[in-house]
């Protein structure tokens, strides 16, 4: 398999997927449901890329008007492809291009991963 499309659910912000407690960092409840909603849709459909360098084309889809930042949504969504066993870890995205696709109810992502040859 050299290239996959999927879509999934919009991430979360790394600006609310970490909460803290003191000195303590943990998850938060969306961060922990969309890791659970990816691992969900990679393994049904069987990918693994191993070690191989990949590029990743994300188009992401926002739920409403509110303006947002399209970087802030990449880190939960590498580290949560990663955690679902798409790739062995997420330094093996070499090209990452992030595009905004507009407005659409409930928001969504589709992401387009090629190996780089």
């Amino acid at each position: 398999m050299t290239e996959i499309t999927l879509e999934l659910p919009l991430p979360p912000t790394i600006n609310s997927y970490w909460g803290f407690s003191g000195h303590r960092r943990f998850l938060t409840l969306p961060a922990r449901e969309f890791k659970q909603q990816v691992a969900h849709i990679v393994n049904q459909q069987k990918i693994n890329f191993e070690d191989q360098k990949l590029s990743i084309d994300i188009t992401l889809f926002w739920k409403d008007k509110k303006i947002q930042d399209l970087d802030n949504r990449c880190k939960p969504l590498l580290d949560s492809l990663v955690q679902a066993g798409l790739a062995n870890d997420d330094s093996q995205f070499k090209e990452i291009h992030i595009y905004e696709g507009g407005i659409l109810k409930g928001g969504k992502t589709l992401i387009k991963i090629s190996v780089i040859d």
